[in-house]
C-alpha cells in the first residue's frame, strides 16, 4: 500500500553549492523538503522515488546520479553507499536522491522508477504497482511545475502556466490523486511542465486513496512553478 507520499521539485539550484550566492533563496523549498521527507519516512518501510526521464526503467539503491553537467562535482547515490552502482539516474531523481540523504542520510535503501513516455505500458509500471501491493511505501514524486510563469522564465510568459500549476496546486492540497492522474500530458509539455509524467504516474496510484494531504511550498521562483506536499494516509 502506499502509506504516505512527498511531492518535491528538483532544480539542481537546490543544491546549495551549485547555488553559490543564490542559495539562501530557495532554503524554504529545501526546508519544506526535509519536513515532507521525513514525515513520509516515518510513516512507511520503502522509499520509492519517481521521477521523469527519456526512458521507463527500475533503479536499485545503489544506482548514481551526478550534477557534473551543471558546474558542481556532486554525486549521489539512490539508497545506499556501497561499490558497484553505475552512474544512470536521471536529473529528477538524482536531486531527489539529493534531498533524501540530506533529510534522512544515505542509507535509506530507497528504490526509483525513471518516468518515461507510455510508462503505464512498462515493466517498470508493473514493478512499482508491485511494490506499492506488498510493502508499506512511502512514494517521493519529483516534479516542477510549468516554466512559462514570467516573463524571464525558461519557457518565457504564458498565460495558460498560471492556472494550470493552480490545478496542480489544488490536487496536492486536497490530496486528490485521480486529479493527478488526469493531468493534461500536451498541455503540460506546452508549458514545460517537468512534473506531469510522474504525478500523472503517482496520482494512477494514489487515486482513490485517502489522505491527510498539506501543501507546504506553493511559489514560482525564476518563473517556475515549485511545490512541495506530503500526503499521509488516514487509517
Amino acid at each position: 500500500m502506499i502509506a504516505a507520499a512527498a511531492f518535491c521539485p528538483y532544480p539542481p539550484l537546490l543544491v546549495p553549492e551549485l547555488a553559490g550566492g543564490a542559495a539562501a533563496e530557495l532554503e524554504p523549498v529545501r526546508d519544506a523538503c526535509r519536513n515532507a521527507l521525513t514525515s513520509v519516512h516515518a510513516a512507511a518501510d520503502r522509499l520509492v522515488l519517481i521521477g521523469a526521464a527519456p526512458t521507463s526503467t527500475f533503479h536499485s539503491p545503489v544506482a548514481r546520479g551526478s550534477l557534473s553537467g551543471h558546474g558542481v562535482a556532486v554525486d549521489v547515490q539512490l539508497g545506499s553507499p556501497a561499490c558497484g552502482g553505475s552512474l544512470e539516474l536521471p536529473l529528477s531523481l538524482t536531486v531527489g536522491a539529493w534531498l533524501v540523504a540530506q533529510a534522512l542520510g544515505d542509507r535509506t535503501g530507497a528504490v526509483g522508477f525513471s518516468v518515461g513516455p507510455e510508462f503505464a505500458a512498462t515493466r517498470a509500471a508493473l514493478d512499482l504497482l508491485a511494490l506499492a501491493e506488498t510493502e508499506r511505501v512511502g512514494l517521493v514524486v519529483m516534479g516542477d511545475g510549468s516554466a512559462r510563469r514570467s516573463q524571464t522564465a525558461p519557457g518565457y510568459l504564458d498565460e495558460r502556466a498560471e492556472p494550470f500549476d493552480a490545478s496542480v496546486a489544488d490536487a496536492l492540497r486536497d490530496g486528490d490523486g485521480e486529479a493527478l492522474a488526469n493531468l493534461d500530458e500536451p498541455l503540460g509539455a506546452e508549458l514545460l511542465a517537468a512534473g506531469v509524467p510522474a504525478w500523472r504516474a503517482a496520482g494512477a496510484l494514489l487515486a482513490g486513496g485517502e489522505f491527510a494531504a498539506e501543501l507546504l511550498y506553493a511559489a514560482a521562483p525564476y518563473g517556475v512553478g515549485y511545490f512541495v506536499a506530503q500526503w499521509l494516509a488516514r487509517g
